[in-house]
């Protein structure tokens, strides 16, 4: 069963744990979990999808838990969305009602609420392991928000799969504090927990005090960030050196510059875990607890998973660690299809069972992945070159006077495109130019830097690019 460790015969067993969930200052045992959930389940089985406003809190985590058990597909709906991408979402999911916490604009849906001290104990039968779990809504960097639809069958793979790479068991404490409308907070995190059986706590928001909090007061041995939360703890030593007696420590959803990596490395004595994964996907690449960590890099397919490197044409492109090629993956953790869009589902999941990524990447002899990044925004071809964005962007976060970085490719009559560097932080622009044609070849050195206060990011830390292309 996906949720393996609420079977209701093995928790009446007493396979049972105090402290299964603690989230939003309440913690709830695993029998506790189990009841209130299955109330839950009683009051929206036969319901077609509902929705659900994906708050850090127990309701949440009750509700999520009930449509798995009810075989109700659930629609996460990120509680800081704007009025109109909300109406695109309920309208395009068919969601039925709300449940649990309502928005301040319901939109005239139904409600049904979440009761935390109700209990049942009706035993459900496990649902198709093919049915929907959730329809969980892209970030709609191109076009509305695109609904995605994934089985019960690819979260399952997915979670043995991460479990074997990063030896994760029930003895582990799983702790983020990241959003849980998307894989990364939701899927890995709280389901996650739920099928392996560790305790999980969601700490309300990621900063590394509460980090260092939980490590301290419920023994976190298994840490989840993205690459802002890591850069942030590396700013603050006491927090990060709070997290050396952690197991191990977790990036995604976006690259991890270099000197985040050895920062954590330097502070905690941890190489962090970086792996790499989309919505439509969820986690297909990692690098291993008992394998190389390599900064920059990705790692290795897990289980059952395999990746292809193809040119324009769509011929293999070699793997010598540098040539560049359209990442394609398949395996058993892929999406079923974007909701209400046969044709999107086409474009990007070929007859052969392969997803076409969107990203370019390269992978080296010993098969380890690098990402350089979306292939709309991150490709650069100048001057008759193909170059990635990311590899700029590691050469200026290696200069002292530079935060954040970001690089994109803008229209230019005689490049083609025109590499310009958006950076955060108190070098010259000619000092930076100068610095990456230094690291890397002249045709890799941005054209122009533009010094900013910040860069523009979604709620995961993803810069989006889009904007700076404007």
């Amino acid at each position: 069963m996906l949720l393996a460790s609420l079977n209701p015969a093995t928790v009446a067993a007493g396979a049972d744990i105090p402290n299964a969930v603690s989230v939003g200052g309440t913690t709830l045992s695993r029998s506790d979990l189990l009841g209130a959930a299955t109330s839950v389940a009683e009051r929206v089985g036969g319901a077609g999808r509902v929705a659900v406003l994906a708050t850090p809190t127990a309701s949440t985590v009750l509700a999520i838990t009930g449509c798995l058990i009810a075989g109700v597909p659930f629609v996460p709906i990120p509680p800081d969305v704007g009025v109109a991408e909300r109406a695109h979402i309920l309208t395009d999911s068919g969601a039925q009602g709300w449940l649990g916490e309502l928005p301040d604009d319901p939109a005239g849906l139904p409600h049904v609420p979440v009761r935390l001290h109700a209990r049942s104990w009706h035993r459900y039968a496990e649902p198709h392991p093919a049915s929907a779990a959730y329809i969980m809504y892209t970030s709609g960097t191109t076009g509305a928000p695109k609904g995605v639809q994934t089985s019960r069958r690819a979260i399952a793979a997915d979670i043995d799969a991460l479990a074997a790479a990063w030896q994760w068991t029930p003895d582990d404490v799983l702790v983020h504090g990241l959003p849980m409308f998307h894989v990364h907070g939701l899927v890995l995190g709280l389901l996650g927990s739920l099928r392996i059986g560790n305790p999980f706590v969601h700490t309300g928001k990621p900063t590394p005090q509460l980090y260092a909090q939980a490590r301290a007061e419920h023994g976190g041995t298994l840490f989840f960030g993205v690459p802002t939360v890591w850069s942030r703890v590396v700013a603050d030593p006491d927090s990060a050196r709070a997290l050396s007696s952690a197991r191990l420590l977790v990036s995604g959803s976006a690259a991890l510059p270099v000197p985040v990596f050895d920062g954590l490395r330097a502070l905690t004595g941890h190489a962090p875990v970086e792996r790499y994964g989309s919505t439509e996907s969820l986690i297909t690449l990692s690098t291993r607890v008992d394998g190389e960590r390599r900064p920059g890099w990705v790692g290795l397919p897990v289980r059952d998973v395999q990746t292809r490197l193809v040119d324009e044409t769509g011929a293999p492109v070699p793997h010598d660690g540098e040539t560049l090629g359209q990442l394609h993956v398949q395996g058993p953790t892929l999406f079923d299809k974007y909701l209400n869009r046969p044709e999107a589902t086409a474009e990007v999941l070929d007859a052969d069972g392969w997803y076409h990524t969107g990203d370019v990447a390269v992978i080296d002899q010993s098969g380890m992945h690098r990402i350089v990044g979306r292939e709309s925004v991150d490709l650069i071809k100048s001057g008759g070159y193909r170059i990635g964005a990311g590899e700029i962007e590691t050469a200026l976060l290696g200069h002292p006077g530079v935060r954040e970085a970001a690089v994109v490719g803008v229209p230019d009559d005689d490049l083609g495109q025109r590499i310009v560097a958006y950076v955060v932080g108190d070098a010259e622009p000619e000092e930076l130019i100068a610095f990456v044609g230094q690291q890397l070849s002249a045709h890799k050195r941005p054209r122009e830097v533009r010094i900013v206060d910040s860069l523009p990011r979604n709620a995961m830390g993803k810069v989006l690019k889009k904007e700076l292309m404007r």
